[in-house]
């Protein structure tokens, strides 16, 4: 995996940089802030951006939101030593694809870059459910159930897998279709419902389930 590290301490650059180069991995740029990383992402091509959120000159909010705004797939993942809720709500709203903290161990770093390479995301288990109950909440301003007339029956099937955690991988599998035609039909449905990321997506379905079904 080519990795990318944005981070304004040299020292755990260096210390991440080594780590991912022990198990295969490389590292493919660096930079200290979120200016240096849209300088030189272009070149870099990573397949991975780890990326820290306090950061001088642009931190990682605001670099996270420029970068989904030039290159819309590219993979971002926060890690940081900030667990506070409202930095989660506003990273994975910026874009970022996972969310990990700095005080993993390295086994746990490198099962959740496995789980990442897989297309899945990764949160701390003590801040997701408090994700899921803000998205829950922005999902009643987001989308009306008016919305979910606009999905196709396959979307509709995809959505329901999906929000019980499914991933693109498993939806594949379960509907004997390809991989990347579950992508495309989840671009669709974030398109059509206005939403912005797959934790917005399942968000929204459980909402619909609490109002009593998916509005079909």
């Amino acid at each position: 995996m080519r990795v990318m590290l944005v981070d304004d301490q040299p020292l755990v650059r260096n210390g991440i940089a080594s780590l991912l180069q022990s198990k295969g991995h490389q590292v493919v740029a660096e930079a200290s802030n979120g200016r240096e990383a849209l300088a030189v992402v272009k070149d870099a091509a990573p397949d991975v951006i780890l990326m820290d959120i306090r950061m001088p000159e642009m931190g990682g909010l605001e670099t996270t939101r420029l970068l989904k705004a030039r290159y819309p797939g590219i993979t971002i993942v926060m890690l940081t030593v900030s667990d506070d809720e409202q930095d989660l709500f506003e990273a994975v709203k910026s874009g970022a694809h996972s969310y990990l903290l700095k005080d993993l161990e390295a086994a746990e770093f490198f099962e959740a870059l496995d789980s990442i390479q897989r297309g899945e995301a990764v949160l701390p288990t003590r801040l997701a459910g408090k994700l899921l109950d803000e998205f829950r909440t922005q999902a009643k301003a987001v989308a009306s159930a008016d919305d979910v007339e606009v999905l196709s029956a396959r979307e509709h099937e995809i959505l329901g897998l999906v929000a019980q955690g499914m991933m693109n991988k498993e939806v594949a599998e379960k509907l004997f279709i390809s991989e990347n035609t579950v992508k495309y039909h989840m671009k669709n449905i974030l398109d059509k419902l206005h939403l912005q990321n797959r934790a917005q997506v399942i968000a929204w379905a459980v909402r619909q389930e609490d109002r009593g079904g998916s509005g079909r």
